[in-house]
């Protein structure tokens, strides 16, 4: 179950991760419109859907990541003063009236969004550029997928914590405890190192 957890975790992780390179993305494409707009006088036409249409996608893609990181807003007022069991009890009923209600109904409207704008390859009308913007809006289903995969994934956390009665360690957690054990094993190799150094002149400087 761990294993199965981690990796749906990956695959949240792998997809925030590959459409975080469009911050730098659009960076350059901002930076390139300050560029010509108040130096050169000649500003472009599809800037603000350029903007838009990048963090769209860019908001769209990290919601799976974040709930994977366990990163959303929560009014932990309380919550943080709560057993683990209570906490998992507390999600998990939270998890089942709202969230996987809200994603169903996120992904059926979704899909029915994106159809018709792929459909018509719709484009956008607030520029007389005509730029694309079906392919954001072909987003919203599978960010919809992403949530209720990685919704259920938290779910079986709660679970796992309602029996066990602490949190199963997320993917995270684990590459932090691994990467701690490594660095500790890389100090104690440097610090075996540092302590032969004078037992070994001793001996040269003897022979």
């Amino acid at each position: 179950m761990t294993a199965f957890l981690h990796f749906i975790d990956s695959l949240s992780t792998w997809v925030g991760k590959a459409f975080a390179w469009l911050i730098l993305v659009l960076t350059l494409g901002i930076s390139y419109e300050v560029l010509v707009r108040y130096v050169l006088r000649a500003p472009t036409t599809w800037a603000f859907d350029f903007s838009y249409i990048n963090y769209g996608a860019l908001f769209l893609m990290a919601g799976a990541y974040t709930l994977a990181r366990n990163g959303h807003v929560r009014a932990d007022v309380l919550y943080r003063f709560w057993k683990p069991r209570t906490q998992a009890s507390m999600d998990l009923v939270l998890y089942i009236i709202f969230f996987l209600p809200a994603v169903c109904a996120f992904m059926y409207a979704g899909w029915n969004f994106a159809a018709m704008s792929v459909r018509f390859r719709e484009v956008s009308i607030f520029s007389p550029a005509g730029v694309p913007v079906f392919p954001l809006k072909a987003l919203i289903p599978v960010t919809g997928v992403l949530l209720l995969i990685q919704g259920i994934a938290e779910i079986i956390r709660c679970v796992l914590c309602i029996r066990l009665g602490v949190w199963p360690q997320r993917l995270h957690d684990v590459e932090e405890t691994e990467s701690a054990i490594l660095h500790e094993k890389h100090h104690l190799a440097e610090a075996e190192a540092e302590a032969a150094k004078p037992l070994t002149g001793h001996k040269e400087t003897g022979a």
